[in-house]
């Protein structure tokens, strides 16, 4: 099962897709796939945060581009949340070294590992592209990749939330894998 969830910043995404993880995981060890690099003191206090509020039940793997490396690392059958694709994304745009259909591909052969090996995985992503564009060229660029991710995800997933103000909004209703 591959779910889906996007939002705006702060909107309670992480909150939601940690409660889809430990439902699917029905009691078993929780993977948190994390693809955050701590840069400076916001961003720590961020990592904080989150590791705070997850217990002892969840399994951490950084993973700021090799996603999936990190998936190969959790057992078949297990419940995994990446958290966060944006991250990810500006991270394999511009620290990994990749092209956009790279960083695609690379997604695409994470997901299908995923799914081939019965794994339940929540990505979790912000939803940037909602204001007027920008006359920045290369944050239009990273802007039209992510979006290009978000569209090739939701059209693959299985499930697809909208988080506004800590609820989920259900745009594509979950559905088995068959």
């Amino acid at each position: 099962m591959i779910v889906f969830v996007s939002g705006g910043a702060r909107s309670g995404k992480s909150a939601v897709a940690e409660q889809q993880v430990i439902k699917a995981a029905k009691g078993s060890s929780c993977y948190y796939i994390a693809t955050a690099e701590v840069y400076d003191a916001e961003m720590a206090a961020r990592v904080a945060r989150h590791q705070s509020a997850r217990d002892t039940r969840w399994i951490t793997i950084e993973a700021p581009i090799a996603i999936d490396q990190a998936i190969a690392q959790v057992p078949d059958g297990a419940a995994v949340l990446l958290d966060c694709l944006t991250l990810w994304a500006s991270q394999v745009r511009y620290a990994g070294g990749l092209t956009d259909s790279q960083g695609k591909a690379l997604l695409a052969k994470s997901v299908q590992d995923a799914r081939s090996r019965g794994i339940h995985l929540v990505l979790v992503s912000n939803d940037l592209n909602e204001d007027l564009p920008s006359p920045d060229k290369e944050l239009w660029s990273f802007l039209t990749f992510l979006q290009s991710l978000h569209c090739w995800l939701a059209a693959e997933a299985n499930s697809v939330l909208e988080v506004v103000a800590g609820h989920a909004i259900e745009w594509k209703p979950k559905s088995d894998p068959s």
